[in-house]
């Protein structure tokens, strides 16, 4: 707060002020008083003026430059008003009682939408539970029932089956905390989950997997780990080409970290797009093509549950060679990538 502002905000009051002076100056005149005694009377009043001036502004400086500095330091700022103390002018008091009233009311309606967002998380989840059961009767069905119309239902159910779980996956994102344990994991086991949820697709797409080096101790949710990988997986068999399908999988161990090479021959990636796949939405040049229509949530929902989890995601891709997605795992539960 400058004293330039703040005294143009009291330019009124020295106005009046020196209009009852020279009110009172041309009063006096009508009496025989010395012109020392005038002088003193005009210089009393405008001391005590500017004394109260001066006061006021100490006192409004130190309040504001306060409530300001708390305010860029404060993260969750709509709790400034229960930080700053309650200051010993009326129209302070007046603004700290305003801010505490707008606090209030703006948890309340916070408050009033994360309970009908969870509401609405409650029954998404609800809904995915429930629309297994007949997806998994199907395929118990075509089980018992092999053709060649069955497999392709079969393989069609598999990507119903995805798309629930990356719905599930997604109505939990925003507090995995709640539903994540970390364990010391196979990293063997959990690509060989994912690879289990693709077994129709990859056996119809005759698609080669080269699997090595797999057997490394990780420390992860072994759950949403499978999910991220499942992910990773699945976009190598959308993009990958017509003939000569290879997806090649491998771990490389590091001092504190293990890091999982997911490798396609696929279709790749344009080289100005490979900084855009983990944004939200972003489909591509790929996600256009015919046949391989595209939601661009699978790899933001890697890197948003990579994130959560404390584990490292990469890629690089070239166009018409393939795509390489490095997926960071730490050896022990206190490292973060």
């Amino acid at each position: 707060m400058r004293f330039k502002d703040f005294i143009k905000d009291k330019i009124l009051l020295v106005a009046v002020m020196i209009l009852a002076i020279i009110s009172i100056e041309i009063l006096l005149m009508a009496y025989h008083i010395s012109i020392i005694a005038k002088l003193y009377t005009a210089v009393i009043i405008l001391v005590v003026l500017s004394i109260s001036i001066f006061i006021e502004y100490k006192t409004k400086q130190s309040f504001y430059n306060s409530l300001k500095n708390n305010l860029e330091e404060l993260e969750e700022k709509y709790l400034i008003s229960e930080i700053i103390k309650a200051p010993d002018f009326v129209e302070g008091k007046i603004l700290k009682e305003v801010m505490q009233e707008a606090g209030k009311s703006m948890l309340e309606n916070v408050n009033n939408y994360k309970n009908l967002q969870e509401d609405y998380k409650e029954y998404i989840e609800l809904w995915i539970h429930e629309v297994k059961i007949p997806i998994a009767a199907s395929k118990m069905i075509i089980e018992n029932n092999k053709t060649n119309v069955t497999k392709s239902i079969e393989e069609e159910l598999d990507k119903v089956e995805n798309y629930t779980e990356q719905a599930l996956f997604y109505a939990r994102s925003n507090a995995v905390e709640k539903d994540y344990v970390i364990t010391k994991t196979n990293l063997k086991e959990i690509v060989n989950g994912a690879i289990l949820k693709n077994k129709t697709t990859l056996l119809n797409e005759k698609i080669a997997l080269d699997l090595k080096n797999l057997e490394q101790e990780v420390y992860t949710d072994s759950k949403w780990a499978t999910f991220i990988v499942n992910q990773i997986i699945q976009n190598s068999i959308k993009y990958s080409k017509k003939d000569d399908k290879k997806i090649e999988i491998y771990a490389e161990p590091k001092s504190d970290k293990v890091i999982l090479y997911i490798k396609d021959n696929g279709i790749g990636i344009k080289k100005g797009e490979i900084t855009r796949v983990f944004e939200k939405g972003f489909t591509g040049e790929n996600g256009r093509l015919i046949g391989k229509k595209s939601t661009g949530i699978g790899l933001y929902l890697c890197k948003k549950l990579c994130d959560k989890l404390g584990l490292g995601i990469e890629l690089n891709s070239e166009r018409d060679k393939g795509t390489e997605v490095r997926t960071i795992f730490p050896k022990n539960s206190y490292t973060n990538f």
